[in-house]
């Protein structure tokens, strides 16, 4: 959402490269309005930042007649599912859901795979099979014998040892931390045992990064994306993944977590606008036909939601959870990100063309701002396309290894969801376009040099506010 949040000011500080005093005063009739923004080239544009074209009264209190409703119901909603915290459950100690403590390893020291047993398995003499080169390695080769020490929890300062194989995936290093796994009820020897490496301070290096890339870029307006992402981070770790363990339908939090998300979001990067609230009927409408078809086709199709170990761990210990209602929430959460990139283009596209040319009619700028937002959709589409193919990539690697059909691949679950998941958000995407180019055109195009309360109305007003700004 950052480099969106700068393209308005891109196209307004275009404007003032073409003339704003025409020598035939009667070439452009339209472009009475940019007279009373001020005297002179300094100031002729100064209406164009922040809201382009105020809209008239009337249309705000339309708009609001709507969007206050709609705000209402979203905290309505937020208050009557809050949850009141993750419910309690015993800890099963498979996969995510163990008691985990941080560590350090203390020393590291050569040791021959055999002294040790490593493999627990005796060579089968048969290196044809991985099974049999993993046993007769793990037997021959030289094993890595790693002290750990615990460094958090009641166990604090306790050491144990973890024999690393010669060809295990993660290889350990002396002085490394690393997350290890609690098993109470297991021997004493054998109650702890590294499950991970502690990779804390790259990530939190390259969120830093990520953060100065933003502000240098995007400013004030990327500082305000950046709160944005830090309230929308809060919503779903606080509301939207609670209630659903809660035992809320999953559809109806993530539609009411995903409104609050898309309301805060919007206004917050691009100001309380009438401007933003197109924005945000169009990804409304937008994320109420991805639910609909979502829905229907999840439904026809069969799709479970229950697809691999994590899914079914948490079926396993909520098994009050509609792991389908799941599935379509995770498809409305996924798609809300890029709708609204996409709205906010489009309707920053339509209130530039109006200014550039007020006299143009709502038809004439919903097929300017279309053509735009053709462009608009051949990109974003094959970008979602190809993201969730890079996230299965592994899996579609499997299915290329097995020589399967593309008929057979599609029609496995696990991958009929991710196809399900693309599409529904491509086609709501698709739609977001010329319904948010449509509403745009219609309100911004209702305002008239002349029209009560409409922009040649307001235009001395805001464009001595502009001055103030810039000065």
């Amino acid at each position: 959402m950052g480099p969106l949040i700068c393209c308005d000011d891109l196209l307004v500080t275009s404007l003032p490269q073409t003339p704003t005093e025409p020598t035939d005063p009667t070439a452009h009739p339209g472009h009475a309005d940019h007279a009373h923004a001020g005297p002179g080239h300094a100031h002729g544009h100064s209406h164009g930042h922040g809201p382009a074209a105020p809209v008239s009264k009337h249309l705000r209190k339309v708009i609001a007649a709507v969007l206050i409703p709609f705000t209402a119901a979203v905290f309505i909603g937020m208050v009557v599912l809050w949850p009141g915290g993750a419910p309690a459950h015993e800890r099963s100690g498979v996969g995510f859901d163990r008691q985990t403590q941080q560590g350090k390893v203390v020393s590291l020291a050569q040791v021959d795979c055999k002294s040790v047993n490593a493999s627990q398995v005796p060579p089968t003499g048969d290196t044809s099979t991985p099974e049999g080169r993993e046993a007769q390695a793990a037997q021959t080769g030289e094993c890595k014998k790693a002290t750990v020490e615990v460094a958090t929890g009641p166990d604090e300062g306790r050491t144990f040892v973890e024999i690393v194989q010669p060809g295990a995936p993660r290889q350990l290093k002396d002085g490394q931390e690393v997350v290890v796994a609690y098993a109470p009820d297991a021997p004493r020897d054998l109650q702890y045992s590294v499950i991970d490496v502690n990779r804390k301070l790259p990530m939190a290096l390259l969120a830093g990064i990520f953060a100065v890339a933003v502000v240098l870029v995007g400013r004030m307006r990327g500082l305000f994306a950046l709160i944005a992402l830090v309230v929308s981070f809060a919503v779903l770790t606080l509301f939207i993944l609670p209630a659903i363990l809660q035992g809320s339908n999953p559809l109806v939090v993530a539609v009411v977590g995903a409104s609050a998300i898309m309301l805060i979001a919007l206004y917050m990067c691009h100001g309380l606008t009438a401007r933003t609230s197109v924005a945000v009927l169009g990804t409304l409408v937008s994320l109420l036909l991805i639910g609909l078809l979502g829905s229907l086709f999840i439904d026809w199709a069969f799709l479970s939601g229950n697809t691999d170990d994590n899914t079914g761990l948490i079926h396993g210990l909520y098994p009050s959870i509609d792991m389908s209602g799941l599935l379509l929430a995770g498809v409305i959460i996924g798609s809300l990100g890029v709708l609204d990139d996409v709205t906010v283009t489009q309707t920053s596209a339509v209130w530039e063309l109006h200014q550039a040319d007020p006299a143009m009619g709502p038809r004439g700028l919903y097929r300017a701002a279309i053509r735009i937002g053709r462009d608009h959709i051949a990109s974003v589409v094959n970008t979602l396309v190809l993201a969730y193919a890079g996230a299965a990539l592994p899996l579609l690697l499997l299915f290329s290894i097995a020589n399967s059909s593309m008929g057979s691949v599609a029609n496995s679950e696990l991958v009929a969801e991710e196809i399900v998941r693309t599409l529904v958000g491509s086609i709501g995407l698709v739609a977001s376009v010329p319904v948010t180019t449509a509403l745009a055109a219609l309100v911004v195009s209702a305002d008239r040099p002349g029209s009560p309360g409409g922009a040649a109305t307001s235009g001395p007003a805001r464009g001595g506010r502009g001055r103030r700004r810039k000065r």
